[in-house]
């Protein structure tokens, strides 16, 4: 019999056994990247983590014959369904073994939660955060997770939420840009060029991490409102984005990281972070003593990157913006010589044109998250 306990986040017993359930259903798993202990502890901590400024959430185990075999979380994003006049409830943090009681028994859990709240749907996986990661991973289940960038689950997931009933609600796909085979087309080469050539749009390079992490806040702002027209999108409050200020920008490599600016405005961008996944890997969720030096170094040794956000201001798609920003791309792609790899990292499905200019670039979609939605009303 499956049975199911929620988690008082004060009780730190409590709270282990739910992170480190995760640990031990993935461990050995050569595919799957973990994030490190003080990240995977950080949503369940409701002093510090943002979202519970404004929204709320509750985590549920599942235990069967004494053993933890199931995990989840149920939310409201608040500003979400208060912009999207929507009355949505999203899971998040799903693992579980190959049970369909199992994945029932939580589920129901989630269900319960959100129709006390007068919530009528129910979407995900959806992260507490804009930088957790969406969906379920429908296909690349041979490939390595990026980073913690994206989720990783084994092959029987999507069946376990389907057979709820579950359907599909919008896909983000990752696509692979092998260096040696990525061009740059002619026209949008001579677009971007006479583009910089009149003035009106600037690309913005940094000197350094500690500029990069200077501008970091005006970033995420423009973050923000470059993805106003996309499906994840909410207004992000200040603590949002000091979120994504300490838990992105802090790790990032500055030469990666290009802003274009329209005056002293800031309207688009260009993430792109060094993969450390084998890092990770070999950290096992652990910084010290080794974690955080091999972390570094890896920074200087792989030999893949991830475009992991790339915008801009919807006013400015028409001037030349989008050219330019793949003209960069290209230079950071190419100007590197350390680099042979690129993983355009969970570009969504509605972003047609996005989408459309990746496979110009002889970009390969090899993976695919899958965001699910199922009606409890």
């Amino acid at each position: 019999m499956v049975t199911i306990e929620k988690i008082d986040t004060e009780n730190k017993a409590q709270v282990k056994r739910f992170v480190e359930f995760y640990y031990r259903l993935y461990e050995g798993c050569p595919q799957w990247v973990p994030p490190l202990y003080v990240d995977a502890y950080l949503p369940l901590n409701r002093k510090k983590h943002p979202f519970f400024e404004h929204s709320e959430a509750d985590f549920f185990l599942a235990v069967q014959d004494g053993e933890v075999v199931g995990r989840i979380c149920a939310a409201e994003n608040k500003p979400f369904n208060a912009y999207h006049n929507t009355r949505k409830a999203h899971f998040y943090a799903f693992d579980s073994v190959n049970d369909q009681e199992v994945a029932n028994a939580l589920f129901e859990a989630v269900f319960d939660w959100a129709r006390q709240r007068g919530l009528d749907t129910v979407i995900g996986p959806k992260g507490l955060s804009p930088f957790d990661g969406y969906g379920i991973l429908i296909e690349g289940f041979e490939h390595r997770q990026m980073m913690t960038m994206t989720n990783y689950n084994y092959d029987y997931y999507p069946r376990l939420v389907e057979a709820l009933g579950f359907e599909k609600e919008v896909d983000f796909v990752s696509c692979y840009l092998p260096a040696d085979s990525f061009r740059l087309p002619e026209r949008v080469e001579r677009i971007a060029q006479r583009v910089k050539e009149r003035g009106r749009l600037q690309v913005k390079q940094f000197r350094s991490k500690r500029e990069l992490i200077q501008w970091a806040p005006r970033i995420g702002q423009a973050y923000n409102k470059a993805f106003i027209q996309n499906w994840e999108y909410y207004p992000f409050s200040q603590g949002d984005i000091q979120y994504a200020v300490d838990n992105v920008f802090l790790v990032a490599d500055h030469r990666l990281i290009k802003i274009i600016l329209h005056g002293d405005e800031i309207v688009g961008f260009l993430f792109a972070f060094p993969d450390v996944s084998a890092a990770l890997q070999r950290a096992r969720g652990r910084l010290f003593p080794f974690g955080l030096v091999d972390i570094l170094l890896e920074m200087r040794r792989t030999k893949t990157i991830s475009g992991n956000g790339m915008g801009i201001l919807p006013e400015y798609q028409g001037l030349g913006g989008n050219a330019l920003l793949y003209y960069e791309m290209a230079q950071t792609i190419l100007g590197f010589k350390q680099f042979e790899h690129v993983e355009m990292t969970q570009v969504a499905e509605t972003t047609h044109q996005m989408r459309a200019d990746l496979k110009n670039l002889n970009g390969v979609e090899y993976k695919n998250h899958r965001v699910y939605r199922r009606s409890i009303a």
